[in-house]
């Protein structure tokens, strides 16, 4: 089985990116919400370790969660991946996320201060690997899956602002928590809708934002996304860094660009990459503004 589930991760989720991933997700909104309070004497313990593990270990089981759904339409479509394949099986997947939620419940209950945070995104992520108990209707809806199934990120942004702002006092309900609820949600949002963005002559069975709104409006529609993610950014550095802002401006000037050729040419690149280099610039900007604040802040 663990031969099976190596196969798995590889391809589907690479657990050490992705643990760093989940680190980095929680630190980047911990310290956005501490330096616009004006805290920076911070005490990091076990419980911020443990955040960014469960937003690793439920973004895993939404990954996992998502194979199960998708199956059959995988077997159709994605026959080369590992489940569709064989290569795994549902029961060594269901065997792993079980022993894995567990962990994650087990580390929440005695670690962390926000447990109906907690215990509501997990309610939530339930809901979604059930379809909402609305199968037929959202499966055959791709504007109503993204609508039921995409706040999800903004909820696991909650779960970390209620343990950064139980754990330090702060005002719950702010222009700064409000803006880092949105700030990592965008960039999913963005993610999300260019993936399914295809020139008309790649399209196939496979339903797609392009083929249901034609690639040009779908993508203009992710281009007014993308200014609104970068407004959120720009409010939550420029206190910090203006040098910051600059950056950020600039990598939000080149992703317009590749919008813009896009929309006039859809065969020179898949969209999705540059979106993708785009957020991981951003992103690397983010910390980087964080980071040399904590700096010379101490």
């Amino acid at each position: 089985m663990l031969k099976r589930l190596n196969i798995y991760f590889k391809e589907m989720y690479p657990i050490i990116p992705r643990l760093l991933l989940g680190g980095i997700v929680f630190f980047e909104i911990y310290f956005i919400i501490l330096l616009n309070n004006g805290v920076t004497d911070f005490h990091i313990t076990a419980a911020e370790f443990i955040g960014g593990f469960t937003v690793f270990s439920f973004l895993c089981w939404l990954r996992i969660a998502d194979d199960f759904k998708d199956y059959e339409l995988d077997c159709r479509l994605f026959r080369e991946r590992p489940l569709p394949s064989g290569r795994v099986t549902k029961k060594d997947l269901a065997i792993f996320i079980s022993l894995l939620i567990a962990v994650t419940v087990l580390l929440n209950v005695c670690f962390m201060n926000n447990i109906p945070f907690f215990v509501f995104l997990y309610v939530y992520g339930t809901l979604m690997s059930m379809w909402f108990f609305q199968k037929k209707k959202i499966q055959k809806s791709l504007p109503l899956a993204l609508v039921t199934h995409n706040p999800v990120q903004m909820i696991m942004n909650i779960y970390i602002i209620s343990f950064t702002c139980i754990k330090y006092g702060l005002s719950a309900f702010t222009l700064t928590t409000v803006l880092a609820a949105f700030t990592l949600y965008f960039p999913a949002l963005i993610w999300e809708i260019s993936r399914k963005i295809k020139a008309p002559e790649d399209e196939t069975e496979y339903v797609t934002y392009s083929k249901l709104f034609g690639y040009r409006r779908a993508t203009r529609f992710v281009l007014i996304l993308t200014i609104a993610d970068i407004i959120t950014n720009f409010l939550l550095v420029y206190r910090l860094s203006w040098l910051s802002v600059l950056a950020l401006f600039i990598n939000v000037c080149w992703m317009t660009w590749k919008f813009i050729e896009y929309i006039h040419d859809p065969h020179k690149f898949r969209l999705v990459e540059k979106v993708e280099r785009y957020t991981y610039i951003q992103e690397s900007i983010m910390l980087l503004t964080v980071g040399g604040y904590i700096a010379f802040a101490r």
